[in-house]
């Protein structure tokens, strides 16, 4: 298959990329991204030609150290010796300029508890939506994809997933109906980040994941709205419009500047099965690559645990325990990492203590997957709610347990979410 036919920007022989401090630009230089993060920044584009003084003022104000310039388009820094702009070593070829130049200056996020990640998570959402929305419509009315309209997100879900891997992954699953396309798209970016980094792949490689996870369903733009939203289930006629998404995807996307072949790779065959009996080419186990058989299990969970047009989600902690007993669908070492990145009892999960009491998960406990944090709120012994208080399992002072997980239907709890996401869904 002609992966290789993907572009990369870095092939480009009249990019003259250079990154300088901010202080030494100057009008006529071609801004061609800033370091750091995408919200850091003060413009709503990155490419762009510098010429109106109150741009400088805005990057001085911004306080942004350094930023790249492609001295092929605009002014050079003529008081600077020149530096070829060279690919950052731990930055893989196909990487656009932009993520390059991020992956060189972006430090670490630090890890966060789920309370202080929660409302910034909430944030990015918001701000996702009608984003990724215009930009998969765009593909829907035939214009091709602008790789370094993706990054940004990608960045952006990374962080968030390096500071808590529970925050964004959660909200994100809170979708409704008419949003699913876009916003699953953005729930499997974050489960491929999360579970590239529980795997203890490279930043390049997490980075190629999260966009692989961004754009795996944008061939759905090309199947009409009464096939992806119909409430009921579909005729045969209509599923098989469905399972042309990845190659019309596919097709979309190989003729992308800058887009590597792991994205390329992952819409083709995230519905591959391990024992072939998944779709566009019947490939079986080791003939997927890795990365699809990752984007695989990413796109079923957040499907199966996501309000669709046809039916509600299931509960995270049982939809993981369903996945573990679809025989043959997923590679077996890779949903054991999947299940240690997300939790035996995902945030959201209703669950019965010992105690007799009810809580939510809130947080994960990297260092047991049965000891959550969880929020107590329900006495199931006197069925009242009690004072609201949270637990972490793991504390050696801590002498309750999980002993079950709980319908929150069969209880009548019906805005459970609003216990664990606080005033984020709603800010």
């Amino acid at each position: 298959m002609a992966l290789t036919r993907a572009r990369r920007a870095w092939d480009n022989p009249r990019a003259m990329l250079k990154k300088i401090p901010c202080s030494e630009l100057t009008p006529g230089m071609y801004i061609q991204s800033f370091e750091g993060s995408w919200f850091s920044h003060p413009f709503w584009r990155t490419k762009f030609v510098l010429q109106d003084p109150a741009d400088f003022e805005a990057i001085r104000r911004s306080g942004i150290g350094h930023c790249w310039i492609d001295v092929s388009k605009g002014l050079d820094a003529a008081a600077r010796p020149a530096q070829p702009s060279a690919r950052p070593a731990n930055v893989a070829a196909g990487t656009p300029a932009s993520a390059a130049a991020a992956a060189a200056a972006k430090p670490a996020a630090q890890a966060v508890e789920f309370e202080a990640e929660v409302e910034q998570a909430a944030a990015l959402v918001r701000r996702f939506k009608g984003a990724i929305t215009e930009i998969f419509g765009e593909a829907r009315m035939g214009k091709a994809l602008e790789i370094d309209r993706v990054m940004p997100f990608v960045e952006e879900v990374s962080a968030s997933v390096q500071r808590n891997s529970g925050a964004l992954v959660s909200l994100a699953r809170l979708k409704t109906k008419d949003d699913y396309t876009y916003m699953h798209s953005v729930s499997v970016c974050a489960l491929m980040v999360s579970l590239a980094r529980q795997l203890g792949l490279s930043e390049e490689e997490t980075r190629q994941a999260g966009i692989g996870g961004m754009l795996h369903d944008i061939g759905k733009m090309a199947v009409p709205d009464s096939i992806l939203n119909k409430p009921g289930s579909l005729t045969d006629s209509e599923f098989a419009v469905i399972r042309t998404h990845p190659e019309r995807g596919f097709d979309m996307l190989k003729g992308c500047s800058g887009l590597s072949e792991v994205p390329l790779d992952v819409c083709l065959h995230h519905h591959e099965k391990m024992d072939g009996s998944g779709y566009p080419k019947g490939l079986k186990a080791e003939q997927i690559s890795r990365m699809a058989r990752m984007g695989a299990i990413c796109d079923v969970y957040d499907a199966i645990t996501s309000n669709r047009a046809y039916k509600p989600g299931w509960d995270p902690s049982a939809s993981i325990q369903r996945m573990s007993q679809w025989k043959g669908h997923f590679d077996a070492e890779l949903f054991q990492a999947f299940v240690r990145s997300v939790g035996i009892y995902p945030v959201g999960t209703l669950v019965r203590m010992q105690s007799d009491r009810l809580g939510v998960v809130i947080d994960q406990n990297p260092r047991s997957l049965v000891k959550p944090r969880v929020k107590i709120f329900y006495s199931a012994r006197k069925n009242m709610p009690i004072r609201l208080h949270v637990i972490d399992l793991a504390e050696p002072s801590c002498t309750d347990r999980i002993v079950s997980r709980e319908n929150p239907e069969q209880w009548g709890f019906q805005h459970i979410q609003e216990l664990w996401t606080g005033s984020a869904v709603t800010a």
